[in-house]
């Protein structure tokens, strides 16, 4: 079931659910706008020949309250809010319609898992043949929350909790990389 805003409301006012900073105006009908954070990471082609899934792939980190992303790039962002979800409650990030329309689409694996804490970590490519300029504070994705049938049993602690800034994928962590082993 989607949440509404009353419901999301009533979750925020008695601390089930933490996003802060938070303002009337970020709470649409069935979501909550968040804003872009001032963190972002760009590949470090330089410092690779290849990504692949079992070495630390290398970026380079820009603090500042605006970027112009070049056409066809692709980086990672971060949210303004600190998010805490509750561990009967998911969310799917989405980007804003207005943004998308610009040409530039917004992800983050489009899940948060129940018990999830921290900033959230956006893929961001420009699609378009122009730059876009990003800026700090503006709009720019939403979240779209869900109640689960039950608490999880097992709820979030992966790699990425905690979060306070735009982290990198840490795949090369996993620990099921060296479990699949296909015969030749």
């Amino acid at each position: 079931m989607i949440l509404s805003d009353k419901t999301l409301k009533e979750l925020i006012k008695n601390g089930e659910l933490v996003i802060d900073p938070i303002d009337d105006q970020s709470i649409q009908p069935a979501s909550i706008d968040c804003r872009l954070g001032d963190h972002f990471l760009l590949l470090e082609e330089t410092k690779m020949n290849v990504i692949d899934f079992d070495n630390e792939i290398h970026y380079r980190e820009i603090t500042a309250p605006s970027i112009n992303m070049p056409p066809h790039t692709f980086l990672l962002a971060t949210i303004q809010e600190y998010v805490k979800l509750p561990d009967d409650l998911t969310a799917f990030v989405e980007g804003r319609s207005s943004i998308g329309r610009m040409g530039l689409f917004i992800q983050n694996a489009g899940w948060v898992d129940p018990g999830f804490e921290g900033r959230i970590t956006l893929e961001l490519y420009n699609a378009s043949s122009l730059p876009i300029k990003l800026e700090a504070g503006k709009r720019i994705c939403q979240l779209v929350f869900c109640k689960m049938d039950q608490a999880a049993e097992t709820p979030y602690q992966g790699k990425y909790q905690g979060q306070s800034k735009t982290v990198g994928s840490r795949v090369f962590q996993d620990l099921d990389k060296n479990l699949v082993k296909i015969d030749q």
